[in-house]
């Protein structure tokens, strides 16, 4: 969660309260205006507190036009009536709300059988606030082991970690709370994603596991999870080396099941030891749940696992939060059982065709050079031709946020600092009428553009909030 600060401005004016709010007497309505940052003296009318809270919240983006999240925009009404139901039950309390505790545990299980566990009953896993409380939960899980099988080092022996350098936020957070050295393959040429042989090089004695990425966050390619586990394979020949693998699937893991089934990167591969995935993707609910398994309880460590006596029932628990609502994890058990196998294809092949048909499109435009083209994640980037020279990717993101779009635009990481890139993330409710207005908008803005002397942008490190 980002960190707030309370107003530097003590004396700022109050919220301006529309006199028609007061809910019998205009007037009465106004007679003390809230202020902003202490409590209000006195309670308002609810229908007062609701408007102010309203309006002010109309200077959001509207989400369904945001191409910049991968978060889940779009629900049916009854999904929102189901979780309307459940907004008030703890999650935590298994034993006071044992249906949706059991329904948590169906869908843990049909996880499992979804990424071909070898023994889906022997799997272990939970639900979590999203995809990086999951991520925390097994990057733990992983030092844990390594500890175990190092106790005559540790705590002496720095352990590490190898990822490649695309990776989400969360796992930089990871090694920094839990004092894991990062050891990130660097980007090289085309290559936007980890490399096998790179990241096997990286590895010694000290690292607890290497990460790999079932769909970057930068460009949407899936990263070659088999070609890793068997680079690591041919390390353990060697030096006797025993390195397990973490899938974040964050997006992919609930992608690739369905239109990509001949993609070998789940627990078929026995180096595979745990995958999360972000229900509230294209898990298709909305925020915040995710899921953590682990492909046997071997691989989770069971003095991580607290058993407490909470309210009367035993309940083990595996979890950086707590106190949570079962609305999300309900709302995932409702779209399993509502679309089923066949029906996450549909959805799932609507919007990658939806991603392919809006990269051809804005390839076709002649200004533009795709760097992918939404055939793995619904998800494409792309950058300026190189005989563009009077604007760039943030001018581009900066006009088209002026009519409703939100689109990224962000420079790479080591070692393509020099590439700057455009990423549009396809979900579902994003339609082909709604692809057809973004490519017209973008059109549109394409003659102006042109006419630019030169890109506007100074300052590209602030020209976005998005590194993600």
């Amino acid at each position: 969660m980002p960190l707030h600060r309370g107003s530097d401005q003590p004396d700022e004016r109050p919220l301006s309260v529309n006199p028609f709010y007061g809910e019998a007497d205009p007037v009465g309505g106004m007679t003390e205006a809230p202020p902003k940052h202490r409590l209000p003296t006195a309670p308002l009318p609810p229908s007062t507190a609701y408007q102010v809270v309203h309006d002010e919240l109309m200077l959001d983006g509207n989400s369904r036009l945001n191409l910049a999240t991968f978060v889940t925009t779009w629900m049916e009404p009854q999904a929102g009536v189901l979780m309307g139901e459940c907004r008030d039950k703890n999650m935590i309390d298994k034993d006071e709300y044992p249906r949706t505790a059991e329904l948590e545990r169906r869908c843990v299980a049909m996880l499992a059988d979804l990424w071909n566990a070898p023994d889906p009953s022997a799997a272990v896993g939970c639900s979590t606030t999203g995809s990086s409380e999951a991520c925390m939960l097994a990057g733990m899980a992983l030092k844990r082991r390594w500890a175990q099988r190092n106790a005559d080092r540790y705590p002496g022996a720095r352990p590490n970690l190898v990822m490649g350098v695309n990776v989400q936020v969360c796992w930089e957070k990871f090694c920094n709370f839990w004092e894991v050295e990062a050891r990130q393959v660097p980007m090289e040429g085309d290559r936007f994603h980890l490399d096998p042989q790179a990241a096997a090089e990286l590895c010694d004695e000290n690292t607890i596991g290497v990460v790999g990425i079932l769909g970057s966050t930068f460009d949407g390619s899936y990263e070659p999870i088999a070609e890793l586990c068997a680079a690591l394979d041919a390390l353990q020949e060697r030096t006797g080396l025993d390195v397990p693998v973490h899938v974040d699937g964050a997006s992919g893991a609930m992608v690739a099941p369905f239109l990509d089934e001949d993609l070998v990167w789940d627990f078929r591969l026995p180096r595979v030891a745990s995958i999360n995935t972000s229900g509230h993707k294209y898990g298709l609910v909305y925020p915040g749940v995710g899921w953590a398994l682990w492909r046997d309880k071997e691989a989770l460590p069971e003095e991580l696992v607290f058993r407490v006596n909470y309210l009367g029932g035993d309940m083990p628990t595996f979890a950086l939060n707590f106190s949570r609502p079962g609305a999300q994890v309900v709302a995932q058990y409702y779209t399993f059982l509502r679309l089923g196998r066949e029906g996450f294809r549909a959805v799932q092949q609507s919007t990658r065709d939806v991603a392919r048909g809006v990269a051809e499109r804005v390839e076709a435009l002649g200004d533009f050079r795709l760097l992918t083209r939404g055939d793995e994640l619904p998800v494409f980037a792309f950058t300026t031709a190189p005989d563009v020279q009077a604007y760039d990717v943030f001018d581009v993101s900066r006009r088209l946020r002026e009519r409703g779009w939100l689109v990224p635009a962000y420079t790479f990481p080591p070692n393509r600092e020099d590439l700057s890139v455009l990423r549009v993330v396809c979900r579902n409710g994003f339609s082909t009428d709604l692809a057809d207005l973004f490519v017209q908008d973008l059109e549109l803005l394409l003659p102006e553009l042109r006419r630019q002397p030169h890109p506007f942008t100074r300052d590209k490190g602030a020209a976005t909030g998005f590194h993600h």
